[in-house]
């Protein structure tokens, strides 16, 4: 790694004048650029930082070859091999979830027990590297679990390099008005996940991390309060403006495109945004774009058949991530109704191509939404999100003025904010941080609120 490269201008919170490239150890246990969710995050976030940072990116050896394929230009990479014990987690979870698609809580439990041995793998190899002052940090971006613990942050913490561990994302409690969607979603072992504070290593992680990426406020009210002081707020999602470019809106005319992209699992609340874009549908005033696929996409056919909306719905099932944006660009309405949803990055992605979003007031994907850029309905019962999604989407259709300026609002927060190379910028800021270089940096909670972007409120959010 070069120690010497030219400084680069990167002026931040209460700071200014340049910053040098730092150093980095990037542990992305699942980073892929193939998938998406944690895997295509940890990836991304390496090749960002690769632009403004010496990045050495280790990885599990089963991404070895998509990462490759990829290219690792700006960045070295090293795979470890820890698929004897991510294979068995995988391999158990999946009996005990009854496939692949439900009770994500055991997979992750059980990926947790596994992740140890990845981290001993990556101390026998650069254990003396870290020691020997090669790196001026490490960073743990995956698994992005809270409840994971990172046996290196004591390592790190005895040879005096600053660990860095997240952006933390979940937890998120089940709301007590889905909670039949607990039962559906297989999430047994969601009932007694506070047991996970009492892992071993648990503690440490936190006491001897430098700084603590929070991506989400539960995460924040989560993490105990004596270590506040470490943690910046940071969610984990950002998108690519390669693939989700900034374009204008074409001028609208009806009907009112809305469309969802996700797994159709009972979480997502699918059927709700079914039944409020109902109403519209059968008078042809208003399209729906149901993308993705999951065990819920019979009984949303049937809901969709019950309802005679048929000539008014579409299922294409999966679209390609690389094609993904020229689908989206058609909508003019993100409809996001999950109630219980982590990070929200799809979230992200619409709003970068303009469209409005409407999601429930719990959870990620609200936080993304600064006042007058979307809306976000308070979580009450079924019935009365359904209400809430209905009258969003007649009153935007009755508004297309109103509908426009709030798709440009939208955009400008994005890609102020949340593009990858915003994302490098950010944790350059963290990185000099943790070195003494920097004030600690603070972009609010939720994430860019007084940015000066924001219109009128149209936010739940207190």
């Amino acid at each position: 790694m070069n120690s010497q490269a030219p400084a680069i201008p990167a002026p931040g919170p209460g700071n200014s004048g340049p910053l040098r490239r730092p150093r980095i150890l990037l542990l992305a246990e699942s980073a892929n650029p193939k998938l998406f969710s944690v895997a295509l995050i940890g990836w991304s976030f390496a090749r960002a930082l690769a632009k403004v940072a010496d990045v050495h990116l280790v990885a599990e050896l089963r991404n070895q070859g998509d990462i490759e394929a990829a290219g690792t230009t700006g960045m070295q990479f090293t795979p470890i091999d820890n698929r004897r014990w991510q294979g068995l987690a995988w391999r158990v979870a999946k009996v005990l979830r009854g496939g692949t698609t439900l009770g994500w809580s055991t997979y992750s439990a059980l990926a947790t027990l596994a992740y140890p041995a990845f981290e001993r793998r990556v101390w026998r190899q650069f254990g003396a590297r870290i020691r020997g002052g090669e790196f001026d940090a490490v960073h743990r971006i995956a698994p992005n679990a809270p409840v994971t613990p990172s046996l290196l942050a004591t390592r790190c913490a005895r040879v005096g390099v600053p660990f860095v561990l997240g952006p933390l994302n979940g937890g998120v409690p089940w709301p007590k008005e889905f909670a039949y969607l607990r039962r559906a979603e297989r999430e047994w072992l969601s009932y007694v996940r506070g047991l996970s504070r009492y892992l071993p290593g648990y503690t440490a992680t936190r006491r001897d991390s430098a700084a603590l990426l929070v991506g989400a406020r539960f995460a924040w009210r989560e993490m105990p309060e004596k270590y506040h002081d470490k943690c910046v707020f940071l969610p984990e999602n950002a998108i690519d403006a390669d693939r989700f470019p900034r374009q204008e809106r074409p001028e609208f005319r009806e009907p009112l495109r809305v469309a969802f992209v996700g797994r159709l699992v009972p979480l997502k609340g699918v059927d709700m945004l079914v039944e409020a874009a109902a109403p519209l549908a059968r008078a042809g005033r208003l399209k729906l774009d149901i993308i993705g696929d999951g065990p819920e996409l019979p009984r949303l056919k049937q809901l969709v058949a019950e309802l005679k909306i048929g000539e008014s719905v579409e299922f294409p099932g999966w679209v390609e991530h690389t094609k993904l944006a020229a689908r989206l660009s058609q909508a003019h309405v993100f409809g996001f109704p999950s109630v219980r949803e982590f990070g929200g990055g799809v979230v992200l992605e619409a709003m970068a191509l303009g469209l409005v979003p409407v999601v429930v007031d719990y959870g990620g994907p609200a936080e993304l939404i600064l006042p007058g850029t979307g809306y976000a309905l308070p979580l009450t019962s079924r019935t009365e999100v359904i209400r809430g999604m209905a009258e969003r989407f007649a009153a935007l259709l009755a508004d297309p003025l109103e509908l426009a300026a709030m798709a440009r609002r939208a955009q400008e927060h994005v890609f102020q904010n949340y593009t990858w190379d915003a994302k490098a910028r950010q944790m350059l800021e963290i990185y000099a941080w943790v070195a003494g270089q920097r004030n600690k940096p603070d972009w609010g909670m939720p994430f860019g609120f007084g940015t000066g972007i924001a219109g009128p409120a149209k936010h739940t959010i207190d």
